[in-house]
């Protein structure tokens, strides 16, 4: 029997993507979950055409709650807090999965320089990756302190690789034209590493998690515009469902178990478990879908190209 069963798991980001992965992933262990998200109505992008999710999670009021949540609004995180306690009386484990993209600040490809930006773009993925994040986790850790047990994962990018001895971060892509969002998943990434030091002694596990590239709300949509602008493939998308193993195994463990204030890459862990590489967990629809988008066939993606 897993260690989740009736485990209450909050989840942000919940409704699309690697959100909805890690939700029925917990349930499917018999833990309770909080599932939070800014809209769940269809986007139409990528696949998310049918709320037939939405209703999956209101067919099960006995072991999920779905709140609908801006994580940059301190009211309506209140409000969802209170719900869950009201509902299930205490959080175990905290997923923080919610953030705003890159493409959502210059869609459809999702690239710019930096001197292009201005502060407003800075302001408000900060507000979401960050201060967001940081408002959730004030919240949703009270009910871990007390018992002094819990975990909290975060996600971040693989565009900042993280080095563990003298805290020392270094651009894995310099060139991706991705700012501002690898400075948020950086700071994102100090802050859960300071965090985890901070609640270590109320036995509290804190680390982040590493997706690869993920299919999820409009990537498929940003593929085909990047291929339009420089003809060329980018690295195979996954399902999103390769978070999921990681993410159980990080919830099960609490400080107490040494597993803290570290950085886990799914696709690695995923390979040193046994559980598959980029080939068995691509996602063939997310390259169709591209190819379509692009109104002709494209070369194939090259899984070893993660």
């Amino acid at each position: 029997m897993s260690d989740l069963v009736g485990k209450v798991v909050a989840i942000t980001g919940a409704a699309r993507g690697m959100g909805r992965a890690y939700t029925q992933g917990f349930l499917a262990q018999g833990a309770r979950v909080v599932a939070m998200d800014q809209s769940w109505a269809p986007t139409g992008f990528s696949g998310y055409t049918d709320d037939a999710f939405r209703r999956e999670l209101e067919a099960r009021p006995a072991d999920s709650l779905m709140v609908t949540v801006d994580i940059s609004n301190e009211q309506e995180i209140e409000d969802a807090y209170q719900a869950a306690m009201d509902r299930f009386g205490t959080i175990d484990v905290l997923i923080n999965n919610a953030g705003t993209r890159q493409r959502d600040l210059f869609p459809p490809t999702g690239r710019t320089t930096i001197l292009e930006t201005r502060d407003s773009d800075w302001e408000r993925m900060f507000n979401v990756t960050v201060f967001g994040t940081l408002r959730v986790t004030r919240h949703f850790i009270q009910p871990m302190l007390s018992k002094q047990q819990g975990s909290v994962v975060s996600v971040v990018s693989s565009g900042v690789l993280h080095h563990s001895h003298g805290g020392a971060y270094m651009a894995l892509r310099p060139d991706s034209r991705e700012m501002p969002y690898q400075s948020a998943k950086a700071a994102l990434l100090t802050m859960m590493s300071y965090m985890a030091d901070e609640v270590r002694d109320r036995n509290v596990a804190v680390n982040t998690l590493v997706p690869g590239h993920t299919r999820t709300t409009g990537s498929d949509e940003q593929t085909a515009a990047r291929r339009a602008v420089d003809g060329r493939d980018g690295p195979v998308s996954l399902r999103p469902e390769h978070v999921v193993p990681l993410a159980l195994f990080l919830a099960q463990h609490d400080a107490r178990s040494g597993l803290t204030g570290r950085c886990f890459d799914a696709a690695t862990w995923n390979i040193e478990h046994g559980l598959g590489g980029p080939v068995e967990w691509a996602d063939s629809e997310a390259q169709a879908a591209a190819e379509a988008a692009m109104n002709g066939p494209g070369r194939a993606l090259d899984p070893r190209g993660l």
